[in-house]
């Protein structure tokens, strides 16, 4: 006898959240990562039990005076690196600062806060590696985590190239520093 397998859904549901609770969520204009997160947290009963836990979150987190993080990649464009690699880049920057954030109790604090608060991130152009570094002197002046990625060389870029700047914190603060920046 042959077990039966179940499948994820085609869609970008997760399987775990329910697609009726979820998209009843988002007609509340709930953010999707929040709504996700609030069925996943209060265990898919009903769209009525997560939406009072988004709620009366935002409540609490007003209340408490909590504030908005968001993590921004800045890619140097000077070198013209292909979509792939940039992806690749973006992600040792994330996976850098994300490992960075875990060497100081309020920087942990931090990254628990963002993670829960829809974990915003954004990628931006910088223009070359002198601009890079000019954020990220920036960034560290207003006291802000930061990681550069320095690429091994091995593919499109000479080693040591630095490829992308993360920086994290509380969204105006870094919108200091990046905010003038162009999508990419």
């Amino acid at each position: 006898m042959e077990a039966s397998r179940q499948t994820s859904p085609p869609d970008s549901i997760s399987q775990d959240v329910n697609p009726v609770f979820f998209q009843q969520l988002r007609d509340l204009d709930i953010p999707e990562e929040a709504a996700k997160q609030a069925l996943l947290h209060t265990g898919n009963v009903s769209a009525e039990e997560a939406a009072m836990y988004y709620f009366n979150k935002l409540e609490n987190e007003e209340a408490d005076g909590d504030l908005m993080y968001k993590m921004v990649f800045v890619v140097n464009m000077d070198l013209a690196m292909g979509v792939g690699k940039i992806a690749a880049q973006v992600g040792h920057a994330a996976v850098g600062l994300y490992q960075a954030l875990q060497d100081k109790n309020s920087w942990r604090e931090m990254a628990w806060k963002w993670d829960h608060s829809g974990a915003k991130k954004i990628v931006v152009q910088g223009t070359s590696v002198a601009h890079l570094l000019e954020l990220q002197a920036q960034a560290m002046s207003l006291n802000l985590p930061t990681y550069l990625v320095q690429d091994a060389g091995l593919t499109q870029v000479a080693s040591g190239s630095r490829t992308v700047l993360a920086v994290m914190g509380e969204e105006d603060i870094v919108n200091n520093v990046t905010g003038s920046l162009k999508l990419l």
